[in-house]
């Protein structure tokens, strides 16, 4: 056959595109003339395709080519075959030929959905550029300590990052910002720094007493016009706590004594309360009240000590000494040194209030641009190390606003000069009337039911940006910064339209431009951030008219859920504000993070107690299961007793372990499902429990090399979300971060030991328990009970099998072993005490109508010494069961 299937359908190709039947037919007929079709000849998809497009053969004798051609074919293919018929090749008889090979059907591949904010739709998600992600997060502004909220944020958006970077194979390249000039910064480090040069005046006592009430006076102001209930119930704690704390140095000062020994008092932490008497000439006190008749002079102060209030004396927190003149009396309260304590309480408590109200009178002096870079650089540190300890991975590239200002004002001048944004009183503002107006742009594309909520827009532009001057420079209230001319007392940079920084909204869209270029395919950030300031971001960073040249600066907006505390909204004055280092005292990194996993990332999460302890179960539950699977592929095996014959159980646990693997991968492409994920996978593991039992109960070996597969599959998905955060071969590394040794090397180390000293001790409790030596077998119990739960060791004696050796972490098994002292505390405390003799029939054989032993198993009645004795555990237990009943009642049990 002259020619290769590839230049057939090439010519049959040139052919089929003649429009005229006649003609076609006519080309065909020359083109089968120099091709041998019937001896050896070889039907090709080709040739089916053609003879698909002829009904019958031509009718026209002198086509004599394609008449033989098709008949041929027919033949071959065992008779007429209608147009679009599937192909069936049948074997000649005089030769056989290659039957057609049919591909299988397959499924539909799963693909990632992810919901887009821009849509409220989960989105296929299709990366611009091949595999590379370009994803741009919003950082914390660091003014304050990172809380709970941010670690919402930040440990979601890690998950999803390492999901689409370590199971999907996307090569991301992950930007974030530090928000480093914004008014709440500018406000606290000016706060900061007049209160701290305050404290260091050390103002007389009279004086700070009057400022404190200076201070009080707008704070009532600002108190009385507050709506917000839980702002105002803080105000309200604060402006509290304030007149307690100012109460006793008031009294002192109501004494009128010289300001220099008030002083000197408060500096020796004493305060003079207002009832002071002296005696008369019979001996008996007379007090009177809001004055004092004498303050003694320094010389006749005590040594500081312990704090007494005696009559005829005076103290000062200690050691008392009389007075030189023996008629007064002196009633006197301690309260902290100013030096000791942050230079007294009542300058703590007033802290807030003072500070607010300095910087209202002499905020407008500070100039020193050094003042306001100094408080985020001190919590920008602090948030890196919480991010750090939550095992959360730094970003590709991080921007710093205060580094960006250039590419700011360039950013700005180029809206301003395609007439999207216009110059007023030396600031510059974003022109939202305009933009809307626009044919081709829509402002408020991710809330547009939020457009004009001029709270939310007052809060976007930040308390130093609201007032009334400011709001009068705009040309719509709608309208929002884009440069804010600098006031005394803010920091300043150069630019066009004078000395000025930065608005809130303009920095991500031109840090973000600058290396992302005019489209990324992710923007994440918090859900509160939706509108106005990623909706500002998108009008002016969108379309032509503002400033790049598509109507698609984010493909996909993806905005994490709240975090509510026990149900509540997280604030300081409700005291429910948890920073992440007070969250990392009382759960590790991971128990966090698996909370986290617990819950979509796109709802509201709730942190309460039964939140982490639901994660606190799953990773208990997880880990045995790991353990009991290193203890299986402990066991010597020579090479060949690796792989064992797989009997039906095995077969229907690998079936079960890929039809959870699938259901895993389904979830994720479903907008990254962790919730599902985690469920899958408890489920998978609880199956693989129910094999081991049931191979344990048989005295059967499982198949280590099935539950290996299992192990490792779970540990690499645990290790892609972040749970494990070291190089651990299978499941959780013991010790956690920070060991010296890494956990391979760790376990490797001690587990021959281990494993040697449970095997002696086996030994040794075998021949006890022959012997009948019951003190040996308390001591072995001793060392698995007390001794090795200290070591971080868990030695599991099963009857009939080999002791399990498991590595636990040591304060895991210091709980479990309290839990079960309690367990056990409680089970005897249930025991009703007529009910507590009655089982032990090896000992008694009669009892009374309240259960108390008369005879011993002999028929013999008790003798007064043993009745006398049982009564004693009988009255004990009915205490304890008492109790008990009390604890049932009050709901105490848990």
């Amino acid at each position: 056959m002259a020619g290769s299937s590839a230049e057939q359908a090439a010519d049959y190709r040139s052919i089929l595109s003649i429009s005229d039947e006649a003609a076609r037919v006519q080309a065909l007929d020359q083109h089968l003339s120099t091709r041998s079709y019937i001896q050896g000849y070889s039907l090709s998809q080709a040739d089916v395709d053609v003879f698909r497009q002829l009904s019958a053969p031509p009718a026209d004798s002198r086509l004599f080519h394609v008449a033989r051609w098709f008949r041929h074919i027919e033949a071959l293919l065992g008779g007429s075959q209608g147009r679009g018929e599937p192909c069936r090749l049948q074997a000649s008889k005089g030769r056989r030929v290659q039957p057609q090979w049919s591909p299988p059907a397959g499924t539909e591949p799963c693909r990632l959905r992810l919901y887009n904010s821009l849509t409220r739709n989960k989105d296929v998600f299709i990366p611009q550029d091949g595999k590379k992600v370009t994803w741009y997060c919003c950082g914390p502004t660091v003014y304050d300590a990172s809380h709970m909220g941010h670690a919402r944020s930040y440990i979601s958006f890690d998950i999803l990052r390492r999901v689409l970077r370590d199971y999907f194979q996307f090569d991301v390249f992950y930007c974030m910002n530090i928000t480093d000039i914004d008014d709440k910064i500018i406000r606290r480090a000016r706060q900061n720094y007049l209160f701290e040069q305050y404290r260091e005046q050390k103002p007389p006592a009279a004086q700070l007493l009057k400022d404190v009430h200076d201070a009080l006076k707008p704070f009532s102001v600002k108190l009385s016009e507050t709506t917000d209930p839980d702002k105002r119930q803080m105000l309200e704690r604060i402006q509290n706590s304030v007149k307690l704390a100012t109460e006793p140095l008031e009294q002192a000062v109501h004494c009128n004594p010289s300001g220099e020994e008030v002083d000197s008092l408060v500096q020796h932490g004493v305060v003079l309360l207002s009832e002071i008497g002296h005696r008369n000439t019979g001996g008996t006190p007379m007090w009177r009240t809001g004055r004092c008749c004498r303050i003694p002079h320094s010389s006749e102060w005590p040594t500081p000590g312990q704090s007494t209030c005696c009559p005829g004396q005076i103290s000062v927190r200690g050691r008392s000494r009389q007075p030189q003149q023996s008629g007064l009396w002196f009633r006197h309260c301690p309260v902290n040194s100013l030096d000791s304590r942050k230079q007294g309480v009542l300058l703590e408590e007033a802290k807030d209030l003072l500070a607010d109200w300095l910087d209202s009178i002499g905020g407008s002096a500070v100039t020193d641009n050094s003042i306001f870079s100094k408080l985020p650089k001190f919590w920008e540190e602090e948030f890196h190390k919480d991010m750090e300890a939550l095992n959360v991975l730094p970003p590709d590239v991080l921007t710093r606003v205060s580094e960006y200002v250039p590419e700011i004002v360039n950013f700005v001048q180029k809206i301003v000069d395609n007439g999207y944004g216009y110059a007023s009183n030396g600031s510059v503002y974003f022109d939202t009337a305009k933009f809307a107006a626009s044919e081709k742009h829509s402002y408020g594309k991710l809330v547009p039911e939020a457009v004009g909520d001029q709270k939310a827009l007052q809060e976007g532009e930040g308390d130093l940006s609201i007032s009334a001057d400011r709001l009068s420079e705009k040309r719509s209230p709608n309208d929002f910064a884009l440069w804010k001319a600098s006031k005394p007392g803010e920091p300043s940079w150069p630019c066009p339209w004078g000395k000025g920084r930065p608005g809130w909204h303009i920095e991500c869209s031109a840090m973000a431009g600058t290396l992302l270029g005019a489209s990324m395919d992710i923007h994440g950030g918090g859900f509160d951030l939706r509108f106005p300031h990623h909706d500002n971001e998108l009008a002016q960073s969108e379309t032509s008219a503002a400033y790049f040249e598509n109507d698609c600066w984010v493909r996909y907006f993806l905005h994490t859920g709240h975090l509510t505390i026990a149900g509540c909204k997280m604030s300081k004055s409700l005291k429910n504000f948890i920073t992440i280092k007070d969250a990392l005292k009382k759960h590790s990194a991971r128990q966090l993070r698996l909370a986290f996993l617990m819950h979509s990332w796109k709802d509201t999460l709730d942190y309460s107690s039964n939140t982490m302890e639901s994660a606190l179960q799953y990773e208990k539950f997880m880990n045995e299961f790991f353990l009991n699977v290193k203890d299986i592929l402990r066991a010597p095996v020579d090479i060949t007793g690796q792989f064992e014959k797989w009997e039906a159980e095995e077969v229907e646990l690998n079936k079960n372990f890929y039809d959870k693997k699938t259901a895993v991968h389904e979830a994720l492409c479903d907008n990254i499902d962790t919730r599902t994920v985690m469920e899958e996978m408890r489920a998978l593991v609880s199956q693989c429990n129910l094999y081991m039992a049931a191979r344990k109960a048989e005295r059967r070996r499982p198949n280590r090399a099935l539950l290996e597969n299992i192990a490792m599959y779970l540990t690499h998905m645990l290790k892609i979300f972040g749970a494990i955060e070291e190089e651990s071969p299978l499941g959780f590394p013991v010790g956690g971060p920070g060991t010296n040794l890494t956990h391979g090397t760790l376990e490797s180390t001690v587990m021959p030991y281990l494993q040697v000293l449970s095997e002696f001790r086996e030994g040794v409790r075998k021949i006890a328990r022959e012997k009948k030596v019951l003190e040996v077998l308390q001591l072995s119990d001793t060392l698995r009970d007390d001794i090795l739960p200290e070591l971080g060791v868990r030695f599991e004696d099963h009857e009939g099998l080999p002791t399990v050796v498991k590595l636990v972490d040591r304060d895991t098994l210091l709980k479990e072993k309290e839990e079960k002292k309690r367990a056990a505390k409680l089970a005897k405390m249930k025991t009703p005490p007529s009910e507590m003799f009655l089982s032990e029939i090896n000992k008694y054989s009669k009892f009374d109508e309240n259960g108390l032993p008369t005879h011993d198993t002999e028929g013999k009645e008790l003798s007064k010494g043993q009745a006398k004795k049982l009564k004693k555990l009988f009255e004990a237990q009915e205490k304890l069961h008492k109790e008990y009943l009390q604890m049932l009642q009050n709901g105490s049990l848990q």
